[in-house]
């Protein structure tokens, strides 16, 4: 795991210089932001294109005008799929108690979302500044009211599951039954089975439908059409990814990855 650590609300002697900062970068398809920690809590925000984060614990995809949560300290790199316009905000940790301390993908409201733009003109945001203290009051006001979205992965542990979910992410539409790969993996069915579920918290075939859907969202993301997409994650016809997808997500793709959001 990388070492690399940035902090953007501390200086060399760990005083604090601010209590929110702000950022924006570009980044072209494909690009990887390596992993990296940094002592602040963080909402980072795609306003165009996916971004995959992935820390020890698994993997959040992050659609256009959707956030993910990362707490303080924790190591996470970043995957670019499409052209990505990304906002960020770093704050001081628990300036949001009310927020989970693990990695969330949330839905934006249009306030917080013209929030976040607004706070990344500025480098850093002071409480003692009155204009910039109304601006962090409304963004935590704001964070209080966010819910999670599920396109998250987790990642098992144990060498034999974790090798059938390195398999399974890179090959989403591998065809041969879960026996055959659990032997090929070390491990009976059944105890894939049970190692799926007691490491990364959901059962095996619904691992397999978010990795499938994870896999959909960066293809869709890339400029494939929906139906190379639906087909290269796995799924038997483009009607049956959409019925997926809806359910999952409560829409069809196409409007789940618009830029009106």
């Amino acid at each position: 795991m990388s070492r690399t650590r940035h902090a953007f609300l501390f200086d060399h002697d760990g005083h604090r210089t601010a209590e929110m900062a702000g950022g924006s970068w570009d980044f072209a398809h494909g690009h990887v932001v390596r992993r990296h920690s940094h002592p602040e809590d963080q909402l980072l925000f795609a306003s165009e294109g996916v971004m995959t984060v992935e820390t020890a614990e698994g993997i959040w995809v992050v659609p256009p005008l959707r956030a993910v949560w990362i707490p303080a300290d924790i190591a996470h790199g970043v995957a670019m799929s499409g052209h990505v316009s990304m906002r960020t905000l770093y704050m001081l940790p628990r300036l949001c108690r009310q927020v989970p301390r693990r990695c969330l993908v949330i839905n934006i409201s249009s306030l917080l979302r013209e929030l976040i733009l607004h706070a990344c003109q500025f480098s850093k945001l002071h409480m003692k500044v009155p204009a910039e203290r109304h601006v962090i009051e409304l963004i935590r006001d704001q964070m209080k009211l966010v819910e999670s979205i599920p396109v998250q992965l987790p990642h098992p542990r144990d060498s034999r599951a974790k090798k059938l979910a390195d398999r399974l992410r890179a090959n989403p539409c591998e065809p041969r039954s879960l026996e055959i790969l659990s032997i090929e993996c070390g491990a009976s069915k059944r105890t894939m089975q049970r190692l799926f579920a007691e490491e990364s918290g959901i059962s095996f075939s619904r691992w397999r439908q978010q990795a499938r859907l994870i896999h959909a969202l960066q293809t869709l993301a890339a400029g494939q059409s929906v139906t190379n997409a639906a087909l290269d994650a796995g799924y038997s016809s483009t009607s049956a990814f959409i019925s997926m997808f809806r359910k999952q997500l409560g829409t069809t793709p196409a409007r789940y990855l618009a830029a009106s959001g």
